[in-house]
């Protein structure tokens, strides 16, 4: 779930290099629900999980822009991006997250990767590009995997959840598109990893806020506050460090499809550190899902 949609990047030569950095991105990324499940077991709540993410997150940001002498935006981009990471980002993991608590993790993962298909549609009504038939076939794709991994969802054994639960995971990928196509016109004149930090940041100063007007739960033991520090340090990141390390060495199209794997290493790690099962349907629906981001990339090439 990467933060900021960058600007085009330049091809370089090192595509193991590449390939290897996004797929650590996604594992990375994957790993961010099996750590909120360890977090909320020790005692935290929503608001200041979020708060304690975004707050490290923005610090260990801020750092590495000026290790790297990163300039900021300023002006309308900058507060453009201010609201993007306030309104956008901090209502995408607040939607996120508390879907977690209603739903299994790998129900709410693949539920998020519905938002590539959901770019796909407000591009085509607010940045004027083309509804190619692979595109409209995506979107077919996407509707049906959608409907395959909430149907038995709703009705109970694996892979059971509320309907709140669905609804959440439902309203994190459309806040997420919603962000992302937001988030292409301001990546045109700022630089990918200052977009990241802003956004974070802008995060942070909501949650952390809400934080101490509603009085903060804490982690209440050692595995709490390192499943929060994972979270914020590999989750958030490193997850986004190596994404657009791996973005710059093999170019958006085959990086977005090799991030699709993604809900896969949720889905693994739910299975093998939580001991959640998913039913074979769900599985096949979230292979539609996933088949429709691949369509989308081919879309784009």
């Amino acid at each position: 779930m990467t933060p900021a949609a960058g600007p085009r990047p330049r091809i370089a030569p090192d595509h193991g290099w590449g390939i290897a950095a996004v797929l650590a991105s996604a594992l990375s990324f994957g790993a961010m629900a099996i750590f909120a499940r360890r977090a909320y077991a020790s005692g935290v709540d929503t608001t200041t999980l979020l708060a304690l993410r975004f707050g490290i997150a923005a610090i260990a940001m801020a750092a590495l822009v000026a290790v790297r002498g990163v300039a900021l935006p300023r002006g309308r981009v900058l507060g453009g991006l201010v609201v993007l990471g306030a309104l956008g980002y901090g209502g995408q993991a607040f939607t996120f997250f508390t879907a977690l608590t209603l739903a299994p993790a790998g129900v709410v993962a693949l539920l998020l990767y519905l938002h590539p298909a959901l770019v796909a549609l407000l591009a085509a009504g607010f940045l004027h590009e083309r509804l190619t038939r692979w595109k409209l076939a995506a979107l077919v794709l996407a509707l049906l995997g959608m409907t395959l991994t909430v149907a038995p969802a709703l009705a109970g054994g694996a892979g059971a959840a509320s309907p709140a639960g669905i609804a959440f995971g439902v309203a994190a990928a459309a806040i997420y598109a919603v962000y992302i196509v937001t988030g292409t016109r301001l990546g045109r004149h700022a630089a990918p990893l200052a977009m990241a930090a802003v956004v974070i940041a802008s995060a942070a100063v909501v949650f952390v806020v809400a934080a101490a007007w509603r009085g903060p739960r804490w982690p209440q033991d050692a595995g709490g506050w390192a499943a929060v520090a994972a979270i914020a340090l590999v989750s958030t990141v490193a997850a986004i460090t190596l994404f657009f390390a791996g973005l710059e060495r093999i170019g958006p199209v085959r990086a977005s499809t090799l991030s699709t794997v993604e809900p896969l290493f949720t889905v693994a790690l739910a299975a093998l550190v939580l001991g959640e099962t998913i039913a074979p349907v769900q599985l096949a629906g979230g292979g539609l899902i996933l088949g429709a981001v691949v369509l989308l990339a081919r879309a784009a090439r």
